[in-house]
């Protein structure tokens, strides 16, 4: 099944925080709100927000790689971002979020695309490195999905060490 594009993208040039995720899931799509599932509670969990706070364009800016949904793939996931998405409206929007002050990449396609070859070679040697970036106020982070539940079993420096460290920049950036 084919589906019309349907861009989910919530934005403000005073936003002080920006989510950069992959695309918009199923959900999201069928809602036209973004993160508008259990992924979402992890990751405002992890910021250490509000749901009131993180869906206020005025605060947030949630800007996927990829506007749209993707659809699945053979296995049932999501397919990756439309690389033309990114190719063709990323920087323009970006340039207009003049008020951010903490970045938080949300998987691999996000972190490629903003760290260019200062990203690691694999998601979790990116995230691993997550201090060499956090001078600039950007934060490495996984894909909250359930599907990343074994990772973060395997890696439990991640919220030991990195989650207290993002919900301090956030919420210095939030009430500044």
């Amino acid at each position: 099944m084919t589906r019309a594009p349907n861009p989910i993208v919530q934005a403000s040039a005073t936003a002080r925080v920006l989510v950069a995720g992959q695309a918009p899931g199923n959900l999201a799509d069928v809602t036209r709100k973004p993160f508008n599932d259990p992924s979402g509670v992890r990751l405002r969990d992890w910021m250490g927000v509000t749901e009131t706070e993180f869906y206020d364009p005025a605060r947030v800016a949630l800007v996927p790689m990829g506007f749209c949904f993707p659809g699945y793939d053979a296995k049932g996931g999501d397919r990756p971002p439309m690389k033309r998405c990114a190719e063709t409206w990323r920087a323009g929007l970006l340039e207009r979020l003049s008020g951010v002050q903490v970045m938080i990449l949300v998987g691999s396609h996000a972190q490629k695309w903003h760290l260019g070859r200062r990203a690691g070679k694999s998601l979790t040697e990116t995230v691993s490195n997550w201090q060499a970036f956090t001078s600039e106020r950007i934060f490495t982070t996984p894909h909250p999905s359930w599907r990343n539940t074994s990772w973060l079993k395997r890696n439990p420096w991640f919220e030991a060490d990195v989650i207290p460290a993002l919900r301090h920049a956030v919420r210095d950036a939030l009430d500044s």
